[in-house]
């Protein structure tokens, strides 16, 4: 690529090693507020920027009003998974790229609560403690539309997730109060699906941003 490389934002969504074999760029920890004010005043800014993780809590989140000045210099951002996939609905009508499943949950208004792409990480590592409730959600959207379990099931099993705080969101936790609430056959099903074949959303679309800045980026340098 000519020019600086694109800089990613990456936490608990995606390991970085594995994104690396994705999309060669320059990987930062979780954005919080005055990372990409920091990022576009370098004297090489990045020719682009990919939001995947963010501080909630520890720190200010990353503000609109940053991303619109990066699209104002020409640097384009994309957004996916979470707290990129938050802001890329708050900033698409003023050119944020926004990416993947999670994306258009926010952007349909299926969703809305920011708290569902939350999850209680490890400070150093950034290795995720919990689940999300929005991989949870649409999941378990899949396993219904799939048949893998009833309807009924899903809705009990997201109404759970959803009355835990997003620190105590595990998958071991939500089927612990959900064994009473369904018969042994739909529980197996579902603790076989959510243990073993469920399909990380965040993780999913944070692979996808990366696909999608490098084509663009190598579009861009034909």
């Amino acid at each position: 690529m000519n020019g600086a490389p694109a800089t990613v934002f990456m936490g608990p969504s995606l390991d970085v090693g594995r994104a690396q074999q994705v999309f060669e760029a320059e990987y930062l920890p979780p954005v919080k507020r005055g990372d990409i004010a920091r990022l576009v005043e370098r004297s090489s800014p990045p020719r682009a920027i990919g939001l995947v993780d963010g501080n909630f809590h520890q720190n200010l989140s990353i503000s609109p009003k940053e991303i619109l000045t990066a699209l104002d210099m020409g640097v384009p951002v994309f957004g996916a998974a979470s707290i990129g996939a938050l802001r890329a609905v708050e900033c698409a009508p003023f050119g944020m790229v926004g990416v993947g499943r999670v994306y258009e949950a926010y952007r349909s208004g299926k969703v809305d609560a920011d708290d569902e792409v939350a999850v209680l990480c490890e400070e150093e590592s950034h290795r995720a403690l919990t689940d999300p409730l929005i991989s949870i959600r649409l999941a378990i959207e899949d396993a219904v539309a799939g048949r893998v379990f009833a309807a009924a099931t899903g809705i009990e099993a997201i109404a759970i997730a959803k009355s835990l705080h997003y620190s105590e969101r595990r998958a071991m936790s939500i089927l612990t109060r959900l064994r009473d609430k369904v018969d042994d056959h739909e529980y197996e099903a579902i603790e076989r699906y959510l243990l073993h074949e469920a399909e990380d959303a965040k993780r999913e679309d944070a692979l996808s941003l990366l696909a999608t800045m490098r084509e663009f980026l190598e579009q861009g340098d034909k």
